[in-house]
């Protein structure tokens, strides 16, 4: 009989989930998002972490070379050059797992996302 894999139902055991070798990272990202988003709730969003206030203010998920970080396209252009040394697409970063995590600028994007949620003014695309 095959193993089933338990799917995550919290960030928790998402995060526990991981490879060992990446699970530090993924929780110094958690905690920088919730440092930077204090009250938000928590919750697998598409099979990944996500943190709202409001509406959805990031979500990220683990891949074999990186962590993949969606924090909206509004936030992308607001922080586009700081993220020009990381390869990106319309609404996502990729972290590389070789090189250290840059917590200062998630953080800022993050309050980013925050102000922009209590102002109403995007709303998360499906």
């Amino acid at each position: 009989m095959p193993i089933q894999k338990i799917k995550p139902t919290n960030i928790e055991e998402y995060i526990n989930a991981a490879p060992p070798a990446v699970q530090e990272r993924l929780w110094k990202m958690h905690d920088c998002i919730r440092a930077a988003a204090p009250g938000a709730t928590e919750a697998l969003k598409w099979s990944m972490p996500a943190y709202n206030y409001q509406k959805i203010l990031v979500t990220f998920a683990i891949f074999k070379n990186h962590i993949g970080f969606y924090p909206m396209p509004s936030a992308m252009a607001a922080f586009a050059k700081e993220l020009l040394k990381f390869k990106t697409g319309g609404g996502s970063v990729q972290f590389p797992l070789d090189k250290p995590l840059p917590l200062p600028l998630i953080r800022k994007i993050v309050k980013f996302r925050v102000k922009e949620s209590k102002a109403g003014i995007i709303k998360w695309y499906s």
